[in-house]
């Protein structure tokens, strides 16, 4: 048996940098985990099977058109197991869900089949996150996902994701999106450790999927500007394609309150508090002391 946690991503930085002749988009993004999330669990068995428990379990397949499954059909050698999902993130929430199981059934096959991890290229055939799904580090993102440079342990920051509890069709926010050649980030990243200059850099870039994403779920605008009004804010920001948001807190007090505010104030909006993750964290989980997926 083995097990791999599936951690819920955070696009701190999407910036969207243009558009392959193929139709994949090109994106400069800084992403961190958090530690809340999915979990998976693998064990031997005669066939490849799926069984998913938690509080989305209704609104995720368990066929082949599961990325899990089809995950573990990018191994070499295949052989059977029985993986078991509990589903505690939302589907459609920009957040990874998805992407995240995919890279943690990897990495928890990849120990009990004692195979290595699928080449990069193959991991991209499942979609631009799987790669930098399979590291708990800081990360920047470019090119399509095929580019990931690791840039160490995550600042730490109390963290609360409010989503709506509507769903985002991804390729409608690409469509909508107006221009498809926007600038990179062009500033350096600060050291981390310097959380003042830190924040100022990260409120100097965007994630460009905001606005066509609030065109489309105009709730995401209420979210934000919910999150943006608060006390104890360092900075708020949708992630990926929506329609989860996020903050950054100066402190767990300033998070706690916020999120008890936002309950009552919103019961129909789903709260998680959180923190960006601990690489140590993952200290059960696989090769998690070193990057599974090295710089590209």
């Amino acid at each position: 048996m083995a097990k791999a946690f599936a951690a819920a991503k955070l696009n701190l930085i999407l910036h969207v940098t243009g558009q392959r002749s193929d139709g994949y988009h090109l994106l400069d993004s800084y992403v961190v985990m958090a530690d809340i999330g999915d979990r998976i669990t693998v064990s031997p068995a005669d066939e490849l099977s799926l069984d998913c428990t938690g509080p989305f379990a209704p609104d995720i397949p368990i066929g082949r058109e599961n990325l899990v499954i089809r995950a573990a059909h990018l191994f070499d050698v295949y052989k059977g197991a029985h993986i078991q999902l509990e589903k505690n993130l939302p589907a459609s929430s920009g957040i990874g869900g998805g992407s995240s199981d995919a890279a943690a059934t990897i990495r928890a096959l990849s120990q009990l089949w004692s195979q290595p991890v699928p080449a990069l290229a193959k991991l991209l055939q499942l979609g631009a996150d799987i790669p930098v799904c399979m590291s708990p580090q800081l990360t920047r993102m470019r090119g399509i996902g095929d580019q990931l440079e690791m840039l160490g342990p995550p600042p730490q920051f109390p963290i609360i994701l409010v989503n709506p509890r509507q769903g985002v069709s991804t390729p409608a926010v690409f469509n909508a999106l107006a221009s498809k050649q926007n600038p990179p980030v062009l500033e350096a990243m600060p050291d981390p450790r310097n959380r003042e200059a830190w924040l100022l850099w990260l409120s100097r870039q965007r994630n460009d999927l905001e606005v066509p994403a609030q065109n489309l779920v105009p709730v995401i605008g209420d979210v934000l500007a919910a999150l943006r009004a608060a006390p104890g804010v360092a900075l708020a920001r949708m992630s990926g394609s929506g329609a989860t948001c996020f903050a950054l807190m100066q402190n767990d007090v300033a998070r706690d309150a916020l999120a008890a505010k936002l309950a009552q104030a919103h019961p129909d909006w789903r709260m998680d508090q959180s923190l960006s993750q601990r690489t140590s964290s993952l200290a059960s989980d696989i090769d998690v002391q070193r990057p599974v997926i090295q710089s590209i």
